[in-house]
C-alpha cells in the first residue's frame, strides 16, 4: 500500500521578479528532496495554455524543479497531464475535483489533498508508482 508522506505547494508572490520566484521554488524543492531523499520524482510535462505568458512561466518553474531533481540524483519521470488523469481517474479529461477525489480514494485519505495543485502533484507521483509497478510485472525497467 502507498502512503502519502508529505503534500503541499510552494507559493511565491506574483509581484516578485521571476528570477526571485524561481529561486524560491528551487530552494523549496531542494529542501524537500534533501529531507525525503526520493529515488524518483514525477513532473507534469509541458502543456500549452491559451495564455502564452503562463505557459512560459510554468516552463521556467518546471526547469528549476527538473534541475533540483537532477542535482539530487533522482530519476525524473515526466507525464502529460492527460496521462496522469487517465491513470488516476480512468479518463484524460477528468476535472481537478475528480483527480482530488480519486487521489483521496487511492490513498485512503479522510480528505482530498488541497489545494488542487497539491493533488495534481500527488497524482503525478501515483502515476509514476503505478507505471513502475506495471513495468516490473512486465519485466521492464
Amino acid at each position: 500500500m502507498s502512503v502519502l508522506v508529505e503534500c503541499g505547494v510552494i507559493r511565491t508572490r506574483p509581484k516578485d521578479a521571476l528570477a526571485a520566484r524561481l529561486v524560491e521554488i528551487f530552494d523549496g524543492i531542494t529542501e524537500i528532496l534533501a529531507r525525503h531523499r526520493p529515488d524518483a520524482i514525477a513532473v507534469e510535462s509541458v502543456f500549452y495554455s491559451r495564455n502564452v505568458r503562463t505557459t512560459v512561466t510554468l516552463g521556467h518553474a518546471r526547469g528549476v524543479i527538473l534541475l533540483a531533481g537532477q542535482q539530487a540524483g533522482a530519476r525524473i519521470h515526466e507525464y502529460p497531464p492527460a496521462e496522469i488523469k487517465k491513470a488516476i481517474c480512468g479518463t484524460g479529461a477528468a476535472s481537478k475535483e475528480q483527480v482530488q477525489f480519486m487521489v483521496a480514494r487511492l490513498l485512503r485519505l479522510k480528505h482530498p489533498p488541497s489545494p488542487a495543485d497539491a493533488a495534481d502533484g500527488v497524482a503525478a507521483a501515483l502515476t509514476c508508482l503505478m507505471t513502475a509497478r506495471i513495468d516490473a510485472l512486465a519485466g521492464r525497467r
